[in-house]
């Protein structure tokens, strides 16, 4: 028989046993390093996280961990331009948490966006890191965020491309070069809290220039003369064309009435020639960076900003549910590339095929014309999946990025389409030698607007016609018109100015915007762009003295060189120095010439309520105000306002004034505010509704809490 005390030491062998396999095993799980892996956001690290596997962490370091230090010029003008980098202020826990997680890693990935900027982050961190740029293959960089994409970019791991790197870097140096040489000189010659930059330059100049045309623009006379025939019970319009088969125009009302003279409406007008054709319209290619910009702005309404952080989430992942997960719906959103993978082309066949039918299927596609300068380094914009469409994904987007999202896929499924066929009809009319025309179409065949009915053609159609057919003259309409000067730009058109001058990147473009609108020199009137007053005052000094600046080929022959870095074809710091070489000389003389800018203070005409001193006109960062003529003992100053010549459409007394929030936004309101609250993002006109709202306006509750506030922020 087995003794108790037998059994206790068998017991306590048995616990030691087991708490030494314990141990061994949590010693043994504790080496198992995991490969870290770091991205810029932390969404981005969520989905390529789950892609990767157990063996992988996926952190972010949240954008750039090191830059150029805010408080001095941070380039090192005597040593062949050298940056002076400093790790970004908030940014030591982030660093601190990362230089943690690499020392405990076996191996350490970089994996911020494949452009200029993210492989210049890749190198900040690397150096951050201690990570040895000649060994290791640290880089990796993919095009789209699905797990078929990243598993595969991960089996083809780079060292950092430094000439990406020092592309990144001549331009981060040239704008800090200009913008902390200028600014200073602005301060000192014309108004504190002023800026310029290369690219804003050339930006806020296009818009200089285009209000300047306008300005000089003289209208010319010149008439219409329209004329509604009928066949049967089918009217239709046709205008006037010449005499016979020569074109004439019509200049003046004495040219009209002496064609009047030649037509007798009592009799009828007979058809002499009828074309009738096939026409096709072929797609668009799929998006660029800035067609994506300017498409979302003509047909979403969306600001540049906006179409981009909707863009850059699409691109990081959307959480899908399910078997799905998250998931990147879109590829990488800043390219200038309309190519396309053959694996992109041959799911969109497959999908058309089934979707649509064979007969929407292009043999050929649609290839769009490469940009001239363009890097093509990148596919175009398109969705990760054409079988992911729309539909499937609306309840897990918001608004906007649904919007984006059905924009791009939408484009994307067209061009590969096959053309929309329309049956046009041209028609000449004739009565005495006086000859109408009318052109009418309409869809014969769908073709790629089925999948972008956006595009479809508006359909003008005509009643069917014959070589000698009679008509009957409805209504003769001459009417008079003025050539008009050329469009202000929008955003849209900007961004297609800009594109076209090779001026900047498209992923720059909406800082850019952004800047000019903050710093005042433009505002938008009816989502077209105004210089202002201290816009232009700015231009012209910087175009005086730094004309290189202002300069459109000269900007950009800049991009082209630095291209020419990105590809290793220049040295970096030939580039920088070949630009500041004369910009410093044109410093020298600035400093010396440059006389002070005074800006006079006018009267403006009345006198302060608060202290009876008389009120003067200023002019302020955000535009021209009212001020107390004894600032700063009297601190009171008030919005200018002015009017548009209309009664308030809702109290019938007050008149209808222009206004800004402290936005610099425009919008309209009453004068008698706040005993009248009608406001209106849109100028009213005569057509403004009794109750107080144009047609255009919201009447949600939200959008008039929102005018309200906007009001407030005017008044304060």
């Amino acid at each position: 028989m087995v003794s108790q005390t037998a059994v206790k030491e068998k017991k306590a062998r048995a616990v030691k046993k087991t708490t030494t396999k314990t141990k061994t095993r949590a010693k043994s799980k504790a080496k198992v390093q995991k490969n870290l892996v770091i991205v810029e956001s932390p969404s981005k690290a969520k989905t390529i996280e789950k892609y990767l596997g157990k063996s992988y962490k996926v952190v972010a370091s949240i954008g750039h961990i090191r830059d150029l230090p805010k408080s001095t010029m941070g380039v090192d003008i005597e040593n062949d331009y050298q940056p002076k980098y400093i790790n970004i202020r908030g940014k030591g826990d982030v660093i601190k948490s990362l230089k943690k997680d690499a020392k405990a890693s076996k191996h350490v990935y970089l994996a911020s966006d494949p452009d200029r900027e993210g492989e210049a982050i890749a190198w900040h961190l690397a150096h951050i890191l201690d990570l040895n740029l000649d060994d290791s293959d640290n880089r990796v960089v993919f095009n789209e965020i699905t797990k078929d994409a990243v598993k595969e970019a991960f089996k083809h791991p780079r060292k950092i491309d430094m000439d990406l790197v020092d592309a990144q870097q001549a331009r981060r140096i040239l704008d800090r070069l200009v913008g902390y040489s200028l600014s200073p000189i602005l301060w000192k010659k014309v108004k504190k809290g002023l800026s310029a930059g290369r690219v804003q330059s050339i930006a806020l100049g296009l818009v200089i220039k285009r209000e300047q045309e306008i300005q000089r623009f003289e209208p010319d006379e010149y008439w219409s003369l329209d004329t509604m025939f009928k066949k049967g019970r089918t009217k239709f319009k046709s205008s006037f064309y010449g005499l016979g088969n020569k074109k004439m125009a019509l200049p003046d009302n004495d040219a009209v009435q002496d064609i009047l003279k030649k037509i007798d409406k009592t009799q009828p007008f007979d058809v002499v020639n009828l074309v009738t054709k096939e026409r096709k319209r072929n797609p668009q290619p799929p998006f660029t960076t800035s067609t994506m910009q300017q498409t979302a702005n003509t047909q979403l309404n969306f600001k540049t900003r906006k179409t981009m952080m909707a863009a850059q989430q699409l691109y990081e992942g959307i959480n899908l549910g399910g078997k799905n997960g998250t998931v990147g719906l879109i590829t990488y959103m800043r390219t200038d590339s309309t190519r396309l993978s053959d694996t992109a082309k041959s799911e969109a066949t497959t999908f058309i095929h089934d979707e649509y039918g064979e007969e929407f299927v292009s043999a050929k596609p649609i290839q769009g014309k490469k940009q001239e300068g363009a890097q093509d380094a990148h596919e175009a914009i398109r969705p990760t999946s054409v079988f992911r469409t729309p539909s499937s994904v609306k309840d897990k987007l918001t608004n906007e990025q649904f919007k984006l999202y059905q924009l791009i896929w939408s484009r994307f499924v067209a061009s590969q389409m096959t053309p929309e066929i329309l049956e046009t009809m041209a028609v000449t009319i004739e009565q005495n030698g006086v000859t109408f025309k009318a052109n009418g179409s309409q869809t014969k065949f769908a073709g790629f607007t089925k999948a972008y009915p956006a595009a479809k053609s508006k359909d003008n159609k005509l009643p069917a016609l014959e070589i000698g057919d009679v008509l009957d003259m409805v209504t003769m309409s001459p009417e008079q018109h003025f050539t008009q000067p050329p469009a202000r730009y929008t955003e849209a058109t900007l961004v297609r100015a800009l594109e076209e001058n090779g001026v900047g990147r498209p992923s720059t473009y909406a800082a850019t915007i952004e800047t000019i609108q903050r710093r005042a020199y433009v505002r938008l009137d009816t989502k077209k762009f105004v210089p202002t007053e201290l816009g232009e005052l700015v231009q012209n000094t910087v175009q005086e003295f730094f004309p290189d600046v202002t300069n459109i080929k000269f900007t950009a022959q800049v991009e082209t060189d630095l291209d020419n870095v990105e590809s290793g074809k220049k040295y970096w710091v030939k580039v920088v120095d070949d630009f500041f070489t004369p910009f410093s000389k044109e410093l020298e003389v600035a400093e010396k010439e440059m006389e002070k800018v005074v800006l006079k203070d006018e009267l403006a005409g009345y006198d302060c309520d608060i202290c009876g001193a008389p009120m003067l006109t200023k002019l302020g960062r955000y535009g021209k105000f009212h001020a107390c003529s004894r600032f700063p003992d009297c601190r009171n100053t008030q919005t200018i306002v002015e009017e548009i010549g209309l009664l308030c459409p809702k109290c019938k007394t007050g008149q209808i004034v222009e206004r800004k929030t402290k936005r610099g936004r425009t919008f309209y309101g009453c004068s008698r505010y706040p005993e009248c609250d009608f406001v209106s993002w849109d100028k009213p006109n005569e057509k403004t509704l009794p109750d107080g709202t144009t047609p255009k306006e919201d009447k949600s509750e939200q959008t008039n809490k929102e005018n309200q506030v906007s009001l407030v922020e005017s008044s304060d």
